[in-house]
């Protein structure tokens, strides 16, 4: 019984394997039909004997940046958080949150009753000793007193004087004001209430104009210059900010090995907030090089490959790459302007097989018009 069950169960995988190959192979979607060709060359494969076609990208020259990408955070031009100078009792509260201040503005007042009772004493005994002096200072001229009793007089009215401003000082020590020119935040007490130093009042912020903290890695120490200008982006917002670098720390964070820039960026319509998530694209050079798109090298385990077209052929070269962005690579060695490179079915392509070229790819940009007219006329040359 045994044996019988097992002669069916090969003759049941030899009937699969004979309806597999007559049947679903010949499937244009199948894995031996034209469909699964057509999904590897992205142009069609070729039919038999016959060339495989292809889209080549003519090679031109174009500027590319070398940039930096970086995190950074922006602050506030100037930024202070108000604390009172001494203990006591909110009398006056000129703090509209959110709303914009002058320099010199009094924004809190504290109880200065006794500060100003002990004043108006010391300006009534500094009258007194003020009238003193003038008539020993007549004595002293006719001889009625010596030196040593009218300095003694002198010198009480001086001291009367320097308590007068001690006490002057003391009564502006209650009074805040703004500092300079800003944007109040939210307020943190009430009026009546009793603080004292350690009492965070509120928060003042220059935001007119702003400030972009970011690091960079210590080998582009040498490239970052005071005046170069960084662009950046912020998240829920698809414009572009622009600033210009005005300090650079003079030494390298040895825990990171990252060399910290700040840049300054205008805020005029205040888009910008302070302590907001920057990505930051700094420029390091701008240099002019032959490109070719991203797609058309091939990575190799000693360095790259391009296929480029000469005279229907595909003819393998080696190549060194050096900078590269998001579409295109540039070539330092192995092509020459105006060479025509496949940018698709590269997985057909042989050595020296034929090849048919179905569309020229331009460059786009500022040299768009200038890339069209080359490859026009080396598609009709090669």
């Amino acid at each position: 019984m045994k044996r019988w069950i097992a002669i069916g169960l090969v003759l049941l995988v030899l009937g699969g394997i004979i309806y597999y190959n007559k049947f679903y192979k010949q499937q244009p979607g199948g894995p031996g039909g034209r469909g699964g060709a057509q999904a590897g060359g992205g142009t069609g494969g070729r039919g038999p004997g016959g060339p495989t076609p292809v889209n080549v990208f003519v090679v031109a020259s174009q500027n590319l940046k070398d940039e930096v990408v970086a995190t950074g955070s922006l602050i506030a031009a100037e930024q202070v958080d108000i604390y009172p100078e001494v203990s006591g009792r909110i009398v006056q509260l000129n703090i509209q949150e959110g709303r914009s201040v002058s320099q010199g503005t009094l924004l809190v007042k504290l109880y200065d009753g006794d500060l100003q009772a002990q004043l108006l004493k010391l300006k009534a005994v500094e009258e007194n000793n003020r009238r003193t002096e003038e008539r020993n200072k007549q004595l002293l001229q006719r001889g009625g007193i010596s030196q040593q009793e009218y300095d003694i007089i002198a010198t009480n009215l001086k001291s009367t004087l320097a308590d007068i401003e001690i006490t002057k000082a003391s009564i502006r020590r209650t009074e805040i004001r703004a500092p300079f020119s800003g944007t109040i935040g939210l307020r943190n007490v009430s009026l009546g209430a009793v603080v004292t130093p350690n009492t965070l009042i509120a928060r003042l912020q220059q935001t007119s104009s702003m400030k972009l903290d970011f690091s960079v890695p210590e080998k582009y120490g040498q490239s970052v210059k005071i005046g170069s200008t960084v662009s950046f982006q912020i998240d829920g917002s698809d414009k572009t900010f622009n600033g210009s670098v005005f300090a650079i720390e003079p030494g390298v964070e040895e825990a990171t090995r990252n060399l910290r820039i700040r840049a300054r960026v205008a805020n005029s319509s205040a888009n910008l907030r302070p302590g907001t998530f920057a990505k930051v694209n700094l420029t390091i050079n701008t240099t002019n090089a032959l490109v070719v798109p991203t797609q058309s090298v091939i990575p190799q385990t000693r360095g790259s490959q391009v296929v480029v077209i000469e005279n229907g052929k595909a003819v393998f070269k080696d190549v060194k790459i050096g900078l590269r962005n998001a579409s295109v690579v540039e070539v330092t060695q192995g092509l020459q302007r105006g060479d025509s490179v496949a940018t698709t079915g590269l997985i057909f392509l042989r050595p020296d097989s034929p090849v048919k070229v179905a569309k020229v790819e331009k460059l786009t940009g500022n040299n768009a018009a200038a890339a069209g007219s080359g490859a026009g006329n080396s598609a009709s040359m090669r």
